[in-house]
């Protein structure tokens, strides 16, 4: 909720991608849409990677570098 109502580039919208893994986006000016890859951990939103999304699937590049990320910071 807090991804939602409180991002300042515009209104997000926020999708589950699995494992603990959240997206959440923006567009941007130009018809470009800024996203985010997060987890919650401690209570506490966690941005992992973000990148400009140029296909509607996301790449398995950007989801594998943000769950390398969640998990040195779960296991840590």
């Amino acid at each position: 909720m807090r991804a939602q109502w409180r991002w300042r580039a515009g209104m997000p919208l926020c999708k589950p991608m699995g494992q603990g893994l959240w997206e959440v986006w923006s567009n941007l000016e130009s018809n470009r849409i800024a996203r985010v890859l997060f987890c919650v951990h401690d209570g506490e939103m966690v941005a992992l990677h973000g990148f400009i999304k140029k296909t509607q699937k996301t790449s398995p590049d950007d989801l594998a570098l943000a769950t390398k990320r969640m998990k040195e910071i779960t296991t840590s």
